[in-house]
């Protein structure tokens, strides 16, 4: 059985955040496909999720979330912190970061290599603390969107990781967008009803994840 943990996070002022739980498996992706990019493509694909990008990040992000996506992502190298379920208060990141410059409330949770996370649609994320330490990235060919090559799969092989990676997934038809914090807070219902995926983009049908605990 896997390891799942979840966390519930509530509506904050800026931050719609989700009536489905943040779930993470940890160490699942090397279980599963020993973290390599195209095993992965394989089994996301399987369950109709699309692997879209892979960024190597840098120190520190905006605090941002999807409000037309759930969103997986795969941790294939490296380690972080990523801070979930709160809202940045100031565009300076230094402050948002290792200050005081953030909503209360969320979770902080550390991510390394083979841990999996399913986000949904509203949840804040911002990654942080990443080691070993490098600049921003967007690896795969493409706008972050898609992946802009004819074989997918063979990009995904001929992709060099270094640094922190993450690779991110939808599930199939889905469009993302970014919003920093405020937009929806009128509109918290409209986040909240994107719709549940049929299949966890690691589990499948299995009732351990997300078809179980959304």
């Amino acid at each position: 059985m896997p390891e799942v943990r979840s966390y519930p996070l509530p509506p904050t002022a800026l931050i719609p955040n989700s009536k489905y739980p943040l779930l993470h498996y940890p160490g699942l992706l090397a279980e599963k496909a020993d973290c390599n990019a195209a095993k992965v493509y394989d089994l996301f694909t399987s369950n109709g999720w699309e692997l879209q990008w892979i960024y190597r990040y840098g120190p520190t992000q905006a605090s941002h979330y999807h409000s037309t996506a759930h969103e997986c992502m795969a941790v294939l190298s490296g380690s972080a912190t990523i801070r979930f379920g709160v809202a940045d208060t100031s565009d300076n990141l230094e402050a948002s970061t290792h200050g005081s410059a953030h909503e209360d409330g969320g979770v902080e949770v550390q991510a390394k290599a083979g841990d999996v996370f399913l986000i949904p649609a509203g949840v804040s994320h911002k990654t942080h603390h990443t080691s070993p330490p490098a600049e921003f990235k967007l690896l795969t060919p493409g706008n972050g969107h898609h992946i802009a090559a004819e074989d997918p799969r063979q990009a995904l092989v001929e992709t060099e990781l270094s640094g922190f990676t993450m690779m991110g997934a939808y599930p199939k038809g889905s469009a993302w967008d970014s919003c920093q914090g405020g937009e929806h807070s009128q509109q918290m219902e409209k986040v909240w009803g994107v719709q549940k995926p049929e299949r966890d983009p690691v589990l499948g049908d299995g009732v351990d994840g997300l078809c179980g605990l959304w």
